[in-house]
Formats: structure tokens, sequence, C-alpha cells
């Protein structure tokens, strides 16, 4: 296990810590043409040699290299404006796979794909599924009853960030539940209805007041209905 910590130790700090703005908007401009595409390569092999400090390992470092350089590369070479952001993360998705998978090979580590794909483990991943985009939906839906779009008509808001917000609430009551921290439930509702505070009494409109009380009622207590239902479920 302290191959991979190292490994990924040195990924984050070659790719965060020593990679300044100026060489990314380099790389974006000048592409495959830029120095500091290859500079940044030449880091990380250079901080995997410093961190893992055992000549044995050079085939690891080799690897990780070269792959680190093919999907930058790819990366520059495909990358448009509208695609920058999704691309960052697919990116940094493949480099953790491809260190993940050569220290399982190299360390020989078996995966027993009955254990990852347990009972247990398929009822947590379902659970924290239907948490995610099918409660929103059901929420929406549930609020077609009502024109929510003249309830918030003048109210400025990102994009979809209450869909995300509600989706990370729900996730977070369910991993408190799960680990039996309810404190944590109600340190969560406390700070939502702080910042809330401030909106509704600007507002002075009780529709959007109740509109956001029902919402958050909805949220919490589907939240609390599937961590219940999980826990009963697993034993």
């Amino acid at each position: 296990m302290i191959l991979l910590i190292k490994l990924l130790l040195a990924h984050f700090i070659g790719d965060f810590f020593l990679q300044p703005q100026q060489w990314v908007d380099e790389k974006e401009v000048k592409k495959l043409k830029s120095p500091k595409l290859y500079f940044h390569v030449l880091i990380h092999i250079a901080l995997l040699c410093l961190i893992l400090r055992d000549i044995t390992l050079w085939p690891i470092v080799l690897i990780i290299g070269i792959s680190h350089f093919i999907i930058d590369a790819i990366k520059l070479s495909i990358q448009k404006e509208e695609t920058k952001r999704l691309l960052f993360f697919i990116d940094q998705v493949l480099h953790i796979i491809v260190i993940i998978t050569v220290y399982l090979i190299y360390s020989k580590v078996k995966i027993n794909f009955a254990e990852l794909f347990s009972e247990q483990n398929l009822l947590l991943i379902t659970c924290l599924a239907f948490l995610t985009q099918p409660v929103s939906i059901i929420m929406k839906t549930i609020f077609t009853k009502w024109n929510i779009s003249k309830l918030t008509e003048g109210t400025e808001s990102l994009k979809d960030a209450g869909r995300y917000i509600g989706i990370l609430e729900r996730i977070l009551v369910f991993v408190f539940i799960v680990a039996d921290h309810w404190e944590a439930v109600g340190f969560l509702i406390t700070a939502k209805s702080v910042f809330r505070f401030g909106d509704l009494k600007e507002s002075k409109h009780r529709k959007l007041t109740e509109y956001i009380l029902i919402g958050t009622l909805i949220s919490f207590g589907i939240a609390i209905g599937i961590g219940l239902l999980y826990l009963y479920l697993r034993h």
C-alpha cells in the first residue's frame, strides 16, 4: 500500500503543485509544440525517482512517465474550450487508473471480484445512485404542481446549482447516518438554514419560503429514509 501512496503523492505534486498556470495556458495554445509539456513529464519522472528511491522500480517510473505523456498529449490535441472541463476530469481519472493498475500488477494483488460485487456493496451503490439523479427527477416532478419558475423569478443563481447542492446534501446525510453520526445531520440542516435565512429574509416571499422548506424536508427525508433502509437491509 505504501507504494500506491507514493505513486499518488508524486502525481498530485507534479500535476497540481509543480505545474504553474502559465505552463497550462502555454500547453493549451501550442499543444505538442510546447516545451512545457515535456518539462511537465520530466518533472513527474523526477518526482517518482525521488519519492520511490529504488532503482529496481524503474519499469514503474517508465510506464507512468510514458503514459502520462500520451494521456496529456491526446487531451491537448482534442481539447476545445467547451470540452476543457470534461477532459480535465477524464485526464485525471486515466492517470489514476494507470497508477492503480501498475501498482496492482507490480504488487501482484489479487482482486476478489466476488467480494467486490457482494450483496452489501451492490446495495450501497444502489442507494447512492438513487440519491443522485433519480431523487432529483422525483422532486422536480413533485414541484410541477406549482409554477416554480415564477416563484424564483428575479433570484439569480448558478445553472443547476440547486440540483448539485441537493445531490451533495443527500449523499452527506446518507453517509452520516451509515456512520452513525446523527449530530452531523443536524449540523448540516442548521448550516443550510443559516445560509438560506438571508435569502428568505430579503425576499419576504411566503411562497418562496414554503417552496424552500418543502424541498429541504423532502430531500433530507428521502436521504434519511434511504440511510435507515440501508442499515436495515445490510444486517
